[in-house]
């Protein structure tokens, strides 16, 4: 029997303000615990919320990156639960009236995953199990959040891992969150069900909760998909309710029952006044929004040359990205810019957190000055390649290592006759390549940059070297 998936995602994403939603509490990652809360944040009797205008502005530019239609008109709303990570019992959130509702992300299929919502809310504290025992850390506590809500158009975890990811460079490139999952800064909800292939009605849905890597969500999917087929095809039914993904056993397990929305009894939260968002304002917001990761693919591709693959390595990292626009200005050819970037410099950072820091000892010009020269024959890409690492040791310019004698290359006329004297020396390469064995002629290549010292074009040394293995012939 095949079996269909089903899935939507709450994605839950801090914002990158300095204070929490309805305080002036630090929103500083880490810390002592309970350093970083007060009264309005641990909902002391007496103390009354005021809501962080920049938050609104943060959720309003998520909205609109991701094609949403802004809400004129809203309001925050009080989620009724008993659980000790929020000590008022309810959580301030949007119910009926968010500020941002049906958008969409398209995937590179041209599928749109559409979202039905996005809505602000506080974060929760956080529990702490040691030794059996658990304890609270507030510090998390009323840091401000938006919780972009899509309808349940996932088929495959592919799909949920691609979305995931364009999600996290949108909310990137438009300073709304740093989205360093590490740190809990974007954490996924994945509603799960599966189904008869052909059939329309969904199935009963599981929640996989909270989950910060997007290894672990392809993971947990996959296990819950399995899951949920065999418990069907062994006759039983599936229970709604709410599971954890234990990444040890690889396995999800169940936590509670699942709540509906009329559980949590959500109704007016009184503290707080209507938001209310002109056009001009929405207007200002967009206007204010950066070029978002999928225009600049578009651009790197069709206006600068660039392979779809490299392309898309690049935006990726919005601080690489950014230095290789700057260090392809004035050169002829980007992609040469991005061959560095991707090979040499890429091999000095060993973890996806260091390229997103992209910390570099030179400036972006360095790099465009020494593109240009190789570019110009002054130096050969080998010496090039040599100069680059030295700068990046060093954080110094190309002319700090490249001498005059470097600069001069080898003649065309001492080139073709070191051509001949590498060909007669390497008779079974040329043999070989003549057979129609490519890669034979790297060790002819390798010969000549050898007795040349790196000096020799590369390139112009394979053309002469086939230009002599087949007039010999």
């Amino acid at each position: 029997m095949s079996w269909e998936l089903v899935a939507g995602l709450e994605t839950h994403v801090e914002l990158s303000t300095k204070t929490k939603i309805f305080c002036s509490c630090t929103t500083e990652f880490g810390g002592e615990p309970n350093t970083h809360c007060c009264p309005v944040c641990v909902g002391l009797p007496g103390t009354l919320p005021k809501l962080n205008e920049k938050v609104v502005e943060y959720a309003v530019k998520a909205g609109l990156a991701t094609n949403c239609s802004i809400r004129n008109i809203s309001k925050m709303d009080r989620k009724n639960y008993v659980y000790p990570d929020l000590p008022k019992a309810y959580q301030i959130s949007q119910y009926d009236k968010p500020l941002c509702e049906g958008g969409y992300v398209e995937l590179n299929s041209g599928k749109k995953i559409n979202i039905n919502r996005i809505h602000i809310e506080e974060d929760a504290g956080k529990l702490v199990h040691q030794r059996g025992d658990i304890y609270i850390d507030y510090n998390r506590g009323g840091v401000p959040l938006i919780e972009i809500v899509t309808e349940p158009d996932f088929r495959s975890m592919d799909e949920v891992v691609e979305y995931v990811e364009k999600l996290r460079l949108i909310m990137k490139y438009t300073g709304v969150s740093d989205v360093k999952m590490q740190e809990g800064s974007l954490r996924c909800d994945v509603n799960i069900s599966v189904r008869k292939q052909g059939e329309k009605k969904y199935g009963t849905r599981t929640e996989i909760k909270n989950m910060n890597s997007i290894n672990f969500i392809a993971k947990a999917m996959e296990y819950e998909f399995r899951r949920q087929i065999d418990v069907l095809e062994s006759g039983g039914e599936i229970e709604q309710e709410t599971r954890r993904y234990d990444s040890g056993l690889n396995i999800t397990e169940s936590m509670r029952g699942k709540e509906d929305a009329d559980d949590y009894r959500y109704f007016r939260e009184p503290d707080l006044v209507t938001i209310s968002i002109s056009d001009e304002q929405i207007d200002r917001c967009k206007k204010s929004l950066p070029e978002l990761p999928q225009q600049r693919l578009k651009r790197f591709v069709e206006v600068l040359g660039l392979p779809v693959d490299d392309a898309e390595l690049l935006i990726k990292y919005q601080k690489v990205a950014d230095y290789f626009e700057e260090a392809s200005a004035g050169v002829e050819s980007p992609k040469t810019v991005s061959n560095y970037i991707l090979s040499q410099i890429f091999r000095r950072f060993s973890t996806e957190s260091e390229k997103e820091e992209f910390n570099i000892s030179i400036p972006p010009e360095y790099l465009s000055v020494l593109v240009i020269l190789a570019e110009k024959k002054k130096i050969t890409s080998q010496v090039a390649r040599n100069t680059l690492e030295k700068m990046l040791d060093e954080g110094k310019t190309a002319l700090s290592f490249i001498s005059e004698e470097d600069m001069q290359g080898v003649d065309e006329d001492d080139l073709r006759r070191l051509c001949q004297e590498a060909v007669d020396a390497n008779e079974k390469a040329a043999a070989e390549y003549l057979a129609g064995k490519e890669k034979a002629i790297g060790a002819i290549i390798g010969f000549i940059m050898k007795y040349s010292k790196g000096k020799a074009d590369a390139a112009l040394a394979a053309q002469i070297v086939k230009e002599i293995i087949t007039k010999e012939i």
